[in-house]
């Protein structure tokens, strides 16, 4: 699987995003794109291209996938990272990991 983490912390508190890929194939129907918002190890929203959508785990969350979920630009970039980030780099692993 393909992984790329972005980190803040302010005042000790640890805020976090994680980008990542699950794949069997380099095929892109096999492919899925997964990015996760974390605060203190904690996930409270995801937005996967398998769901299509944000999805919230917290209250918090479940807020921000609501907002996020209505911005119809970003929820078309966000369905294509699946294509852009994924099946780029998917292949370009698979192929080194041969």
């Amino acid at each position: 699987a393909l992984l790329f983490i972005t980190v803040y912390t302010a005042d000790g508190f640890l805020n976090y995003v994680e980008d990542h890929c699950v794949f069997n194939l380099t095929k892109l129907d096999d492919i899925e794109f997964i990015k996760s918002y974390y605060y203190q190890k904690l996930e409270f929203t995801r937005f996967s291209s398998s769901v299509g959508k944000y999805v919230g785990y917290t209250e918090y969350g479940v807020r921000n996938a609501e907002a996020w979920n209505k911005d119809t630009g970003n929820l078309a970039a966000m369905r294509n990272e699946k294509e852009r980030y994924c099946l780029n780099n998917v292949g370009n692993d698979h192929e080194a990991a041969l």
